[in-house]
């Protein structure tokens, strides 16, 4: 314990002396737009200036740091760091119901000036819903060495169906540690009608709920078994996701591993996610995010959408998905869209990605229908712009690597590809690509080619 209350006050010294928790500028992409231009859809902090060397970019190594070390200085003649061990508020760690003494600990942590909240390692914690909810005196920070655990009975959810463990409106606070967030989704899946079409279709609590949070880091946890969604950011601005190493069997259904919503300037990186449904769900109101160095498969890929469901207005704009490795999923990197829908999707760029045995590669699907009745036809669709594609290679499990089934009344329109080459499994089969209703650009070598 002694080794652990010394790893979490180290980290606190570093944890103030983070830039990150700077307010942000955001900077768009230069217009018109230009799909090969380096940008960085991320905050960049463009306004900050200082007496003696004016302005400062965001990158000035030298100027963090200096700032760094004034922050670490500050921080151990400050007030000091209060630990606050659930155990010490009556949280047993033996599979009985902890969640009165996460909410105790949470409450003092949340009330303290630069506390730490600590789960304890080699100890399984179980908790029925909860939420925790701010804001809070100062920056706060979630160490999760152990295991958190949900109740296996759907009857401990009749007050929140919806969410199992929320984080809401907070500012500045950290969950990472090392530990792991266990759904136990296993009761919920086999009641979904999607295993079983004879049975109602009813939403399943989401497993980790960050709602209007601002400047937050997770990172270094295991989020495995979710009930339905693993990890959610709905309305948050400045978040990254660094090291989350996301787990469910690939036949559970609707196990999203990182969704986000509503939200931006967000950053997923060095994520490894395996599933039954997409990697990561990108939807309606998020915009200036990047997912860079992400392992995805089994799972549905990785999405923006699906936007325009039941003649919705969405719109989703400036993500970059950078680094990926694809393997053995349902789809590759793909924009869904609902007909009758309206808004946009525009401002994408998915490029360096590796496909192995992937259906679907790169999909624009303007005609999604994911419903057991047909859709009927209607006029209206989501706007799809300026999508680039670049530096994609590998295999494709389908016999259409390259599938743009875009609107004939709002064709997709600015697409292009560079540098594309996927291939079947088989030596003897090419793969083929289908455009419908889309303009577009093609250079350097690109396999299959659209006609």
């Amino acid at each position: 314990m002694y080794l652990q209350k010394l790893h979490v006050c180290i980290s606190v010294i570093l944890i103030t002396s983070s830039p990150f928790c700077f307010s942000s500028h955001i900077n768009g992409l230069p217009n018109p737009y230009n799909p090969y231009r380096e940008y960085d859809p991320m905050p960049r902090l463009s306004s900050i200036r200082t007496a003696s060397r004016g302005r400062i970019s965001y990158y000035d190594s030298d100027f963090w740091r200096q700032l760094m070390l004034k922050r670490s200085r500050a921080a151990s003649s400050s007030t000091s760091l209060k630990l606050v061990n659930v155990d010490d508020y009556g949280a047993k760690g033996d599979g009985s119901d902890d969640t009165e003494a996460f909410g105790k600990a949470w409450k003092a942590a949340c009330s303290a000036q630069r506390a730490v909240l600590v789960v304890p390692q080699s100890k399984t914690y179980r908790l029925t819903p909860i939420t925790f909810s701010g804001p809070c005196q100062s920056d706060l920070t979630v160490k999760i060495y152990g295991t958190i655990e949900a109740p296996s009975h759907q009857s401990d959810y009749e007050k929140d169906p919806r969410q199992w463990l929320k984080f809401e409106n907070l500012e500045n606070l950290r969950v990472e540690g090392g530990g792991y967030i266990d759904g136990n989704g296993e009761t919920w899946w086999q009641k979904s009608c999607k295993t079983n079409p004879e049975l109602p279709c009813k939403d399943a609590p989401t497993a980790l709920t960050f709602n209007e949070c601002n400047n937050l880091r997770v990172a270094d946890l295991s989020i495995r078994n979710a009930q339905q969604m693993h990890l959610v950011f709905q309305k948050c601005v400045n978040v990254r996701a660094v090291n989350v190493q996301i787990t469910s069997p690939e036949e559970s259904p609707n196990t999203d591993g990182i969704h986000v919503t509503e939200s931006q300037n967000i950053l997923i990186d060095q994520c490894v996610i395996r599933t039954g449904d997409d990697c990561i769900s990108i939807v309606s109101g998020s915009r200036y995010v990047q997912a860079t160095d992400i392992t995805c498969g089994p799972g549905h890929g990785i999405s923006i959408g699906s936007l325009g469901a039941d003649n919705s207005a969405d719109y989703v704009s400036d993500v970059l998905i950078n680094r990926a490795r694809l393997s053995g999923t349902t789809n590759g990197v793909r924009i869904k869209t609902w007909q009758g829908g309206s808004g946009y999707a525009r401002n994408i760029k998915f490029e360096n990605i590796a496909m192995d045995n992937v259906a679907n590669p790169i999909i624009i699907d303007q005609n999604y229908c994911d419903q057991e009745k047909p859709c009927r036809q209607q006029a209206t669709a989501v706007q799809v712009t300026n999508v680039a594609y670049r530096n994609i290679r590998g295999t494709s499990a389908s016999e259409e690597a390259i599938k743009f089934d875009c609107s004939r009344n709002h064709p997709c329109q600015g697409i292009f590809l560079q540098d594309i080459n996927l291939r079947t499994e088989s030596s003897v089969e090419s793969p083929e690509a289908s455009c419908v209703n889309v303009k577009l650009t093609q250079t350097g070598r690109v396999f299959p080619q659209c006609a």
